[in-house]
């Protein structure tokens, strides 16, 4: 009984809300951390240097307090943020409802989601069939620093290559369904984390005569119905593992996804001005640094 009155004492005198404002310092430092991952997503989503492969970096030095169960899951999920930023930001170009559009534009803007749709096809088969194998076998920092090498050097190659050549296709609503199907072929290499889903379809783009800026418009939509798509089944096999979401994890998601939107946002913007007067082989010279370093890091780790 004196033990009781003496907790209730020090709770009474202040010392028990320490102990709560601990447990809420713990949880803003995991929003905090959501932050940062959300800046994260929201910046590598859409440049060609694999978000896949930079959030599995982040995650040596930065881990969230969360089950394994969530963190497979939150990877893939906090995309759905990047892909609120496309929606917003193209929304005009994607909407084949509009009213400020005549007939004929309306047309083109469901055959661009005929072929957005095909196009993801592929890799949606492969994903489903080999989802669980590859995040069993190739989500480490062997294969992430392999990846960013190899497609950084494929950058520089394209661009070298295409030099004073004349793309055949200049406008998104051009690109024929055939050509659609390639980039969507070139998509299931992203599957390789440290590829970048954003430049494998860009480079594949690229390589069947689209321009830049083109390739990069049709890359965004294929993330939508792809990243929704992957994003449902992370959910549901979170769902069917018996695990669920603790407050906290669901705040860290909320977070994540926000802040990945509104970067989002803005680097989109970024890349659509940048891509008509650059070329990618700033990126493929990154991509190339950031996997030697990771293999040194991980070599002398």
């Amino acid at each position: 009984m004196a033990i009781e009155m003496r907790g209730q004492f020090l709770y009474d005198r202040g010392y028990g809300s320490g102990v709560r404002a601990g447990e809420g310092g713990k949880g803003m430092i995991e929003v905090l951390k959501a932050v940062l991952f959300g800046i994260v997503e929201g910046i590598t989503e859409w440049l060609p240097v694999s978000s896949t492969g930079h959030l599995i970096l982040l995650n040596e030095f930065i881990n969230l307090n969360a089950s394994d169960e969530f963190l497979n899951m939150f990877d893939v999920v906090i995309q759905l943020g990047a892909i609120l930023a496309v929606c917003a930001l193209f929304f005009r170009k994607l909407n084949p409802f509009d009213r400020g559009k005549n007939e004929t534009q309306k047309k083109q803007t469901w055959s661009l989601w005929f072929k957005v749709i095909a196009a993801i096809i592929p890799s949606g088969v492969v994903g489903v069939l080999f989802d669980d194998w590859m995040s069993q076998h190739l989500h480490n920092s062997i294969v992430v620093s392999v990846a960013l090498i190899v497609y950084g050097v494929g950058f520089i190659w394209v661009e070298k290559r295409n030099e004073g050549r004349q793309m055949r296709v200049s406008d998104v609503h051009e690109i024929p369904l055939s050509t659609a199907m390639v980039i969507g072929l070139s998509q299931c290499l992203s599957l390789v984390p440290g590829t970048s889903r954003s430049g494998s379809t860009i480079l594949g783009g690229i390589l069947a005569g689209v321009s830049r800026g083109a390739a990069a418009e049709f890359s965004f939509f294929m993330a939508i119905p792809t990243m929704l798509g992957a994003s449902g089944i992370k959910l549901l096999k979170f769902f069917l593992s018996g695990a669920a979401f603790s407050a906290q994890d669901l705040l860290v998601l909320l977070v994540g996804c926000t802040v990945s939107y509104i970067v989002s946002l803005l680097v989109i913007k970024g890349l659509m001005s940048y891509v008509r007067r650059h070329s990618f082989s700033a990126f493929g010279v990154y991509r190339i640094i950031l996997g030697i370093v990771v293999l040194i890091y991980f070599w002398v780790k």
